[in-house]
């Protein structure tokens, strides 16, 4: 039997000595991609943190098998895109693809193919700061998948792309899962989440 990625039982947190959540349960297989909904302040996004390892959490969490921490062990295997990244000054977007090719090795995509599958030709001479927010979040994306990696944490990952590129992104969400990996997304969009197991959070009481 093909072990879990994500195994969480129990899962609280608070913020500010608040719960934001209680007794959050989740387990997620390779293969599969799985969005959280729920309302504004029902955790969505302090769930995503708690699996990082980066948000103190009572329960149990395990990913690919052992508790997450915030260490280069964990970040090869686990990529989180949320806020946007602080970008190198001088560098190109497409230097910023190959920035990761050199740090993290190969994956499952060449800076050319990401560049062309994001949409980024016309601009990836440019640097990042030139960019148009939707550009600058497909570069954010682009970068992620660039990664060799076996679980993709995704916060709002349809914020500032264009209908026609969350359907292309959503298609290319399902090749990684077909591939092997796990997709956790938190979406405000029930459209962009079709296809996926849906989780919905409830605001802690």
């Amino acid at each position: 039997m093909t072990e879990p990625i994500i195994t969480a039982r129990g899962v609280g947190a608070e913020l500010g000595g608040a719960p934001v959540l209680r007794g959050v349960d989740l387990v997620v297989a390779p293969g599969e991609v799985v969005a959280v909904l729920g309302a504004n302040g029902a955790g969505k996004t302090t769930l995503l943190r708690c699996l990082a390892g980066l948000q103190p959490a009572s329960g149990r969490i395990d990913v690919l098998g052992r508790p997450p921490t915030d260490a280069p062990a964990f970040w090869r295997e686990v990529v989180l895109v949320g806020d946007e990244p602080a970008w190198y000054p001088g560098l190109t977007a497409g230097e910023h693809l190959e920035l990761v090719r050199a740090a993290h090795g190969p994956g499952r995509l060449e800076p050319a193919a990401a560049v062309d599958l994001f949409e980024l030709a016309a601009c990836a001479d440019r640097p990042p700061s030139s960019l148009s927010t939707g550009q600058r979040q497909r570069l954010s994306l682009a970068a992620a998948l660039l990664r060799p990696s076996r679980l993709l944490l995704l916060d709002e990952p349809e914020r500032g792309l264009d209908a026609a590129f969350r359907e292309r992104f959503r298609g290319l969400l399902a090749e990684y899962a077909a591939g092997g990996g796990a997709v956790v997304m938190v979406t405000h969009d029930p459209g962009f989440a079709e296809g996926a197991r849906r989780v919905v959070l409830e605001a802690a009481a």
